[in-house]
C-alpha cells in the first residue's frame, strides 16, 4: 500500500473538484481526503494500491470537465493506514 499526496493548481476551486475527487477516489477503492487551500489550489492526500492511486494521479491532470488544471506536484510514500474512507475537509 501507498500513499499518493498531491497538490494541484490552477482553476481547480468552484469547480466541483473536491467532490468529484472523492468520487473518483472512492470509485478506486482509495481512502484519504481532499481539501481546498488558502492559495487557490487542493490538496489530496491518497492510500491504498499503487495500481489505483497511479489512476487517481492521472484523473488529477485533468479533473472534472469545469476544471483546468495547471500542474499536480506529486509525492509518493507509504501507507499510513490511518483512513477510514475518503473524505472532503475543509
Amino acid at each position: 500500500m501507498k500513499r499518493l499526496t498531491a497538490t494541484v493548481t490552477g482553476y481547480v476551486q468552484g469547480v466541483a473538484f473536491r467532490a468529484n475527487t472523492q468520487q473518483e477516489a472512492s470509485r478506486l477503492g482509495l481512502t484519504g481526503w481532499v481539501k481546498n487551500h488558502w492559495d487557490g489550489s487542493v490538496k489530496v492526500v491518497a492510500e491504498g494500491p499503487e495500481s489505483a492511486l497511479n489512476r487517481l494521479a492521472v484523473w488529477l491532470e485533468h479533473g472534472p470537465r469545469a476544471a483546468r488544471v495547471e500542474s499536480v506536484d506529486k509525492r509518493w510514500s507509504e501507507a499510513s493506514g490511518e483512513f477510514h474512507g475518503f473524505s472532503i475537509r475543509y
